[in-house]
């Protein structure tokens, strides 16, 4: 666990915030919006290449089913961002359904309220290789 690390008595380790980051992107391979709501908060802001995306934005992206056919999380770090918050940064590696492979670092917040953990924050950036 990282120092500073609970909020509401809850804990977390890297292999708890890697695990639920990793089950964002399985939502995304499986095209499962449920989960997929799940694990955003409600206020959820990302970042990407494209511009803005709230919440809405996200779980739209499934409509039409899977959007991801595989991905790594890997060199993932845990930063604390403050009581019941924290920063998990990595190297994804993924392909679309049909594509070659991408690579990307992806800084997500989370947040714990009301007994859980969700996204409320995340930035794209595609990597140079």
């Amino acid at each position: 666990m990282l120092a500073g690390m609970s909020g509401n008595d809850k804990a977390v380790t890297l292999d708890q915030a890697t695990a639920r980051e990793a089950s964002v992107w399985q939502a995304l391979v499986d095209g499962d919006a449920a989960t997929d709501a799940a694990a955003l908060a409600d206020e959820f802001l990302g970042i990407y290449g494209d511009g803005f995306a709230d919440k809405s934005d996200h779980l739209a992206q499934l409509a039409g089913g899977p959007t991801i056919a595989r991905f790594a999380i890997e060199t993932a770090r845990l930063l604390p961002a403050g009581p019941g918050h924290y920063l998990l940064a990595y190297r994804a590696t993924y392909a679309r359904p049909g594509a070659a492979d991408e690579v990307m670092y992806v800084s997500s917040l989370c947040r714990f309220r009301a007994g859980a953990w969700r996204n409320i924050f995340s930035q794209d950036t595609p990597a140079d290789r």
